[in-house]
């Protein structure tokens, strides 16, 4: 009669069946078995006990991860020839997002689900995010409703300040973000993005008055606090004592923040003089972090400040411990550590402007597309490209616009000049494109011309803020269509991931589907997988632990695939696994002959994200053909030619190296 004799007969009755744990699962979930007593009609009276929810598989997914990681090495791509670091961090004891997309699209884990978990530990500190103003988490406008309801969303899930900016500085865009951050109930932070030199008498476009009729706009509009946002670390001593003692001047009543880079390695005393003219706060990393394309040192600042006016209270002793840890920390990415490429500061970030937010990306990109002995070269270009497009401020996603433009310039061998005058036949990275036909608002200045009209030809042009001509989005209808795809199991949160990011987040719940979770895995079993022989602990969710060995690397068969076998809790499990590697070795893809008319190749490696024509289509000069991508750039490849397409040696998904042949066409 009671629930002790009513498990030992389903234990009795199901144990040897495979539908017995979703069926107990449903069983222990139920009110009524939970809270009252049951009898043998119990099952009779709950027939949806046997509507049983497939499982989830979970381990034997991550099996199918590891064993993909063994064969073919990491899913996330690695720049540079450099493995995780095999010591784990050591936690110091306690007494108790930039970028939203990089969660799904390189590590595969849920953004949200991190700020969730981070805020149940951390209840009592305030989170801050990036927005992008109108732009949101993203690199081109949203409809303006998808931008409050993600401020709503993110309030919701426990974000409280919100540093609201703009990457042209665009008043437009960014009141749109304050607005819709202000009505989520958040703090407002609305940040000027600060580019050129304030103390330098020869840098008029972004002047000191420049800076100070942008505040004035801001703090009209209803700021909570006043940001300026130095992403490539320019602000000098100089510059910082004008440009912050002029706003606390004129705004003697609101706070001020200031967040810089040190990639010049000016960056602790540039933070000083902010704090002298009057900044309340300044953004530093923990010393092991920092530095270089990183914020200046927290114990350098804080050991400056010690005894004086601007003491901060901070002891030292608290801060070295955290830079112990981080320090273990960062060896695990050592294959994405500026560290790489940098080995020291560089202080010709003064003339390139390269955001130190960007660098490390703009070095990953290089090399992804074969560039990357060239990247000083891409930097040169990256200047050049700057005075292509009119001096922009920089920062995502305009500095983005300006580094697909730098590395289109190196990947082509193209000039300043040879850009500017063969611009109406060359085929321009899409987000160029885009910024030019004012897909993220108009910048100071406005756009650089002949150079637009020639890029653009007839291509439609927008006029004010971009945002406001796009027609709300249908977030019942998004939801609907998440659902059907996906299964039931679509939080609010997937909803808005899917309207920051819809192909990225389509590709990582394909990813969770096949993989499993492998935010559960350490983060050198994720990017490198395990040694051979070697045994580890896997907590799927607390009290549910996996123990594992990696056994053996099988022979690649006549399928292409290697058998790779683990010991999953004490039991002999195997996977097959697509050697992706050996494939790819046994197939050639022919190169483009810039000496046969009508080849075409691809111009950097990548991705084949759209074919656009077909055998026979008929195709004018300046045509789009299809779109390639790599590392978030996307190219548009035009027709160099009129005629008719002869052959497509290309399809969807397809990777490219540079100079593959694409299509052919003859006149």
């Amino acid at each position: 009669g009671g629930p002790e004799n009513f498990i030992q007969i389903c234990v009795h009755n199901f144990l040897s069946y495979v539908t017995n744990i979703p069926f107990l699962q449903n069983v222990f979930s139920n009110h009524q078995f939970l809270y009252s007593t049951v009898d043998t009609q119990f099952i009779d009276e709950n027939p949806d006990l046997f509507n049983l929810k497939p499982t989830q598989n979970r381990a034997q997914k991550l099996l199918h991860y590891l064993g993909h990681v063994m064969v073919n090495g990491p899913t996330t791509p690695i720049p540079v020839k450099a493995k995780p670091s095999s010591i784990d961090p050591v936690i110091p004891p306690v007494t108790m997002g930039a970028t939203f997309d990089v969660a799904m699209r390189f590590l595969s884990e849920c953004p949200w689900k991190r700020l969730q978990e981070l805020r149940a530990l951390i209840p009592n500190v305030p989170f801050q995010m990036l927005l992008r103003g109108a732009n949101a988490v993203g690199y081109t406008n949203y409809p303006d409703n998808a931008v409050f309801k993600f401020c709503e969303v993110a309030k919701e899930n426990g974000m409280d300040i919100f540093r609201v900016f703009d990457s042209l500085n665009y008043v437009p865009n960014m009141l749109l973000g304050m607005e819709a951050a202000g009505s989520a109930g958040g703090v407002v932070e609305a940040a000027i993005s600060y580019t050129g030199d304030v103390s330098d008498p020869m840098r008029q476009k972004y002047s000191l008055d420049y800076y100070l009729q942008l505040a004035d706009e801001l703090v009209k509009a209803g700021t909570h606090i006043l940001c300026i946002k130095d992403m490539a670390g320019l602000l000098k001593p100089e510059a910082s004592k004008l440009l912050v003692g002029a706003l606390r001047d004129r705004f003697p009543d609101v706070p001020i923040h200031v967040h810089t880079h040190d990639t010049a390695g000016a960056g602790v005393a540039a933070m000083l003089a902010c704090a002298e003219a009057g900044a309340d706060v300044v953004d530093v990393a923990v010393d092991s972090m920092a530095g270089m394309t990183s914020q200046p040192s927290m114990g350098a600042i804080v050991a400056c400040a010690k005894g004086t006016k601007l003491d901060t209270g901070i002891a030292l002793e608290k801060v070295f411990d955290y830079s112990e840890y981080w320090e273990v920390a960062r060896g695990l990415y050592a294959p994405f550590d500026c560290t790489a490429t940098m080995k020291s500061g560089n202080a010709d970030v003064y003339e390139n402007e390269i955001p130190g937010g960007q660098y490390t990306n703009l070095h990953f990109q290089a090399h992804s597309m074969g560039l990357g002995n060239k990247f000083k070269e891409v930097k040169k270009a990256y200047a050049e490209a700057n005075k292509l497009l009119g001096d922009l401020i920089k920062v995502t996603p305009s500095s983005k616009i300006v580094g697909d433009l730098a590395q289109f310039m190196v990947q082509n061998d193209l000039s300043r000049a040879e850009v500017e005058e063969r611009a109406d036949e060359l085929s321009f990275p899409l987000s160029v494109v885009e910024f030019l036909q004012g897909y993220i608002g108009i910048p100071h200045g406005g756009f650089p011309e002949p150079l637009r009209s020639k890029v653009l030809k007839s291509l439609p042009r927008i006029e004010g803020r971009p945002g406001a001509s796009l027609p709300p989005m249908d977030f019942k209808a998004l939801e609907d269509g998440l659902r059907a795809t996906h299964g039931d199991e679509i939080t609010p949160e997937d909803v808005m991931s899917a309207a920051m990011y819809p192909k990225v987040f389509q590709e990582f719940k394909e990813f969770t589907a096949n993989f499993g979770p492998v935010d559960c895995l350490s983060t050198r079993l994720f990017l490198d997988g395990p040694k051979i022989a070697e045994e580890f602990e896997v907590e799927l969710e607390r009290g549910k632990i996996l123990h594992i060995k990696a056994l053996a690397l099988g022979d690649l068969n006549k399928a292409g695939q290697r058998e790779v076998f683990f010991e999953l809790n004490g039991q002999l499990r195997s996977v097959l696994v697509k050697d992706t590697v050996a494939m790819k070795e046994m197939k050639f893809h022919p190169k483009a002959q810039k000496s046969i008319k009508g080849q075409v190749g691809a111009p950097m490696p990548g991705k084949v994200l759209e074919v656009k024509v077909e055998v026979g289509s008929k195709v004018e000069k300046g045509q789009p053909l299809c779109v390639l991508s790599a590392m978030k750039m996307e190219t548009v490849v035009n027709s160099p030619m009129a005629g008719t397409v002869k052959a497509v040696y290309v399809t969807a998904d397809a990777s490219l190296e540079g100079d593959d042949l694409i299509l052919e066409i003859e006149e």
